[in-house]
């Protein structure tokens, strides 16, 4: 799997004339060769020349964490007496251009400047993001059964098993992810509980105000669960729920946007374009005459970061192929009053769209 990978990333690499990937911090590096760095101060990065072997340059104390794969790569541990910029810089050599990680430590790539003055720097995400993008049939594998164990929390919320009136929105977000984990997630990345008037925040940070009976609940929350390669992948689901009946209007404007969400997976067909998926939706909205109140893209890509290539935006012309994953995600906010969300991961495959999330689609009530 890795050495395919390293093989159409140098594939990418030569049609874009880059001389040299260089990555650390981020996604790339645990996709690409199973291990993931730590946010350290001490550097870590893989130097990966586009016709010659690959070294992985970690900090010595690091280095037991690295499942070595002498086919991919050679290990260079480094002590903490080295200078590790110039023992990467030394790696490079004279490479005209270099495509460095999207999230190195700006401290690094100043620095690595410096050491290479000759080197011209660009982004790897622009030759690893589209690549990453498309995803295989493991990867695929990875990701329904991250959304089948967030499916399975959501489930709970929509029975009232967990306790949402007299709680804190913090307390909840906490009581989320713990279930998260136990559902067989390794890290849990976000879980938003905003209720009332903070769900029409579409990323309220949930505090210490107590969830009352008679409002909106609105919960999304995903994490990372490992696939067994060293790199895991993500789960994001959004549901609402309302303490007590639900009001007429509140029903009334998650009918329609129940009814966007649906037309965004419909429209999220191979050759469509990501622009077309969110003007699909966007137009049920503002049909009803909630445009304005529709403030957010329709989705992302999503894989082993929770947002990623492709994104479902106007102005994104890049037209979906049989494995590109991402969320539809549309959003109605009526500021000071309330907010509702409804989030799916899907993927888009040749014999149609390929929902990853099954969780009720409904706004239900919960006496929680």
């Amino acid at each position: 799997m890795f050495s395919e990978r390293m093989t159409r990333v140098r594939t990418a690499m030569a049609a874009a004339e880059v001389d040299v990937l260089l990555l650390s911090v981020g996604p790339d590096l645990p996709w690409l060769t199973g291990y993931e760095a730590m946010p350290l101060e001490r550097l870590t990065m893989l130097v990966l020349p586009v016709d010659a072997a690959a070294t992985l340059v970690v900090p010595r104390l690091e280095a037991p964490r690295v499942v070595e794969r002498g086919d991919l790569f050679a290990l260079h541990p480094w002590t903490e007496t080295e200078d590790p910029v110039a023992i990467v810089a030394d790696l490079v050599g004279p490479a005209p251009v270099a495509a460095i990680g999207d999230r190195t430590w700006a401290r690094f790539l100043v620095d690595l400047q410096r050491r290479l003055p000759s080197t011209t720097f660009g982004r790897a995400g622009d030759v690893v993001g589209p690549i990453r993008a498309v995803k295989d049939a493991g990867e695929i594998a990875a990701l329904r059964a991250a959304s089948a164990a967030a499916d399975r929390v959501a489930a709970q919320l929509q029975a009232g098993e967990i306790p949402l009136v007299g709680r804190t929105e913090a307390e909840v977000s906490a009581d989320i992810g713990r279930r998260l984990l136990a559902e067989g997630h390794h890290r849990v990345n976000f879980a938003i509980v905003a209720a009332g008037a903070n769900a029409a925040s579409p990323h309220h940070e949930p505090g210490g105000r107590t969830i009352a009976a008679g409002e909106v609940v609105l919960c999304d929350f995903g994490g990372t669960m490992a696939d067994g390669d060293g790199a895991g992948y993500c789960s994001d689901i959004t549901r609402c729920v309302h303490t007590g009946p639900i009001p007429a209007e509140v029903a009334d404007v998650y009918a329609v946007l129940q009814e966007a969400q649906a037309v965004g997976v419909a429209a999220a067909t191979v050759g469509t374009t990501c622009e077309a998926v969110d003007a699909a939706g966007r137009a049920v909205i503002a049909a009803a005459g909630y445009g304005e109140q529709f403030i957010h893209r329709t989705g992302h890509g999503i894989g082993v970061e929770e947002h990623e290539d492709p994104y479902i935006v106007s102005g994104n012309a890049t037209p979906l192929v049989a494995g590109h994953a991402f969320s539809i995600e549309p959003g109605i906010y009526l500021p000071g009053r309330f907010g509702l969300r409804l989030e799916d991961i899907v993927v888009a495959a040749d014999a149609g769209v390929d929902p990853l999330n099954h969780a009720d689609h409904a706004l239900i009530a919960v006496e929680a």
